[in-house]
């Protein structure tokens, strides 16, 4: 069996980390990588972190590009090497531009598509855009269907879809108890880390954010800042924001925020150093699909600057709270987990409900057509 893995981008990079080297491992399995490059010092990151060489590099990044033309750009690259290594699987991530486009180009050639987490709906095109359409488009040509969780196979037997849909959990918890682990046992990592970000108050509590989302930009980021500017008025709390490169985050961002003592705008982080923040925070603010997931695995109460999303597990479980990019909600959340210990226990607690650490081998055993054994929360 011929695999070939595509993605290009961070959060595919993270997620897809520990299935390609699952796969590498597996007897019955040729696997082959090809990245895209869709980011492309983000995405070199996580593959050194984990070691990961492609087999192929299509660089498709250039400055202010259309999703139009990275779409193109990625279907064509991919249509000369589907002729040369001739797969019987193309196996993509999620929803970005990349997986859709891959999707596309192993369409049209009558390739297999088998699609990691399948079946996560808003049933909202344009929440989040264009990641809704993206994930849909992927999964109706999808022959085999990586479901994370059972309310996405839900999702998928609802809409009557040819492909074969099986229950694994969710690789990201994979890669996180695989980095949390390093973490904690190389004990020259974590004295790095800890001299990389000696710049934390230890009394003050930590509320960590990140935001990148399309349908946020404009009114929506300059709301997020307000609400961390009026937050940043406490003086038992500091705020560390890795920002985001896309000027229409960074912009407002450090017009708004730059220059108080207890707002640390840094450089988006590698993954390594992020799972590090994220540990040590006492609350994530975020609009971050991924986010969503790993947090809640760490105990951390996650409020997701959005008005809705396709990952509603955490929040039926209670570690995750929709705040929107209403400033008087972010403020007033945030507060309430800082002043009321009751409220920010509830969050805490909860089960995961996102994966045990084995989705990758689950998506290999299938793909081999061995055995498996569906992931239940």
């Amino acid at each position: 069996m011929r695999v070939l893995s595509v993605f290009g981008t961070r959060p595919e990079a993270i997620k897809m980390a520990p299935v390609v080297k699952t796969l590498a491992a597996e007897e019955d399995i040729d696997s082959i990588t090809c990245v895209t490059g869709q980011h492309r010092t983000m995405l070199d990151q996580v593959l050194s972190l984990f070691d990961i060489t492609p087999d192929y590099d299509l660089s498709v990044m250039s400055p202010n590009q259309t999703l139009n033309g990275l779409a193109g750009k990625v279907i064509s690259g991919l249509d000369a090497i589907f002729e040369q290594v001739q797969p019987d699987y193309v196996l993509v991530h999620g929803d970005t531009t990349t997986a859709m486009a891959a999707s596309l180009a192993a369409f049209h050639r009558n390739i297999k598509i088998g699609h990691v987490e399948a079946g996560l709906r808003t049933y909202d095109l344009a929440k989040p855009w264009p990641e809704e359409f993206n994930r849909r488009v992927i999964d109706v040509a999808a022959a085999k269907l990586f479901a994370p969780t059972a309310t996405s196979a839900d999702n998928l037997e609802a809409e009557r879809l040819s492909g074969e849909i099986l229950v694994t959990g969710n690789t990201v918890i994979d890669a996180l108890v695989e980095t949390a682990g390093r973490i904690r046992s190389d004990l020259k990592i974590r004295t790095r880390l800890d001299a990389e970000f000696s710049f934390l108050d230890g009394p003050r509590r930590i509320l960590l954010v990140t935001g990148h989302r399309r349908e946020s930009f404009g009114d929506g980021f300059l709301n997020i800042c307000k609400a961390l500017a009026e937050l940043a008025r406490r003086s038992d709390l500091q705020i560390v924001y890795p920002v985001h490169l896309n000027p229409n985050v960074s912009g407002p961002v450090h017009e708004l925020l730059s220059g108080q003592h207890n707002i640390h705008l840094i450089e988006p982080q590698e993954y390594l150093s992020f799972i590090y923040l994220m540990n040590k925070a006492d609350i994530v603010l975020t609009d971050s699909g991924g986010v969503q997931e790993e947090a809640p695995s760490l105990g951390k109460p996650v409020l997701v600057m959005r008005d809705v999303t396709e990952r509603p597990e955490a929040v039926a479980a209670g570690g995750v709270r929709l705040v929107g990019t209403d400033v008087v909600r972010i403020k007033g959340e945030v507060e309430r987990l800082l002043d009321d210990t009751g409220y920010y226990s509830g969050f805490t607690h909860i089960l995961n409900p996102y994966g045990d650490g084995m989705a990758s081998k689950r998506i290999a055993a299938a793909l081999a057509g061995k055995a498996v054994v569906p992931f239940a929360a």
